[in-house]
């Protein structure tokens, strides 16, 4: 048997992996001198009250290696391997930790995938690689599957802001100045691991518009393509744009997962889009 390991930026609903029985990891949130895990008690509610009423823009860190110990304790006395799905190493430590938790435990079999992906699509890569484990699958059959599914992943988003952004270093002020001045709606991308500029929409309402068409033209739809929208504190938009979605696509099922606190940091409120595998 083989264990799949989670961490929160996959955005999995916590119901969802309680009842796989998928161990997540928290990442951290920092305001000021305070640092929170963005677990079931920090959750994005919690986190976007805390940001609306910080004068100062939180930070993030990856999770504390020893918080993969009790996981790789019981996998190995249970004579078990474990993957840890991670998120892209271009943006997260937690590959990073994940490997120096792993390095405390010689003999056991730890696999650490840095998925170079983020939010729905890293969801979707811990739920196929889930149901592969509880299957019978091998860790180095899990691991090939998703190997493959990598460089397959595409995720497009818009921010009703840059501010988080630039503030996070993710994009530069430069940037940000001048999608203000033009007052244009940015499509990003997740590509190669990383947050890259995609598009640039005049208004939000075509912004969700072309992400409609962005998905029509590149997913080829079937259930292997795992479309989803992402959200947080856009419930309607990301509801009507999955309805869209299924009229325009084969897919039988669109999951809509809220972005954690993790990815909210820098995304910011109203932040949403769509992550699909081609």
């Amino acid at each position: 048997m083989t264990i799949i390991v989670a961490d929160t930026t996959c955005g999995l609903p916590y119901e969802l992996l309680d009842q796989r029985g998928i161990p997540v990891v928290p990442q951290v949130v920092i305001f000021g001198e305070e640092a929170y895990h963005d677990d079931q008690e920090f959750d994005t509610t919690v986190f976007l009250r805390k940001l609306k009423a910080s004068p100062t823009l939180p930070k993030t860190a990856a999770p504390e290696p020893p918080l993969y110990y009790p996981i790789f304790e019981d996998a190995k006395k249970r004579g078990e391997s474990v993957v840890v799905v991670a998120p892209t190493s271009k943006a997260s430590g937690t590959v990073r930790s994940a490997q120096t938790a792993a390095a405390e435990f010689p003999g056991l079999d730890v696999r650490v995938v840095d998925s170079l992906t983020i939010s729905c699509n890293l969801g979707s890569m811990v739920l196929v690689a889930d149901d592969m484990a509880k299957a019978g699958a091998s860790a180095d059959e899990i691991v090939a599957r998703l190997d493959g599914m990598i460089p397959r992943g595409r995720i497009y988003f818009l921010v009703d802001t840059l501010e988080y952004l630039a503030k996070g270093g993710r994009i530069g002020g430069a940037k940000k100045l001048l999608a203000e001045l033009l007052e244009i709606k940015p499509i990003l991308q997740i590509k190669d691991g990383q947050v890259e500029p995609f598009e640039q929409q005049r208004t939000r309402k075509r912004a969700l518009a072309r992400l409609v068409e962005v998905v029509t033209e590149q997913c080829k739809g079937g259930d292997d393509a795992h479309l989803c929208v992402l959200q947080v504190e856009a419930e309607k938009e990301a509801e009507a744009l999955a309805q869209e979605l299924k009229s325009k696509v084969f897919v039988s099922e669109i999951p809509i997962y809220r972005l954690p606190p993790a990815i909210v940091v820098h995304a910011g409120p109203k932040a949403m889009g769509v992550g699909f595998f081609v």
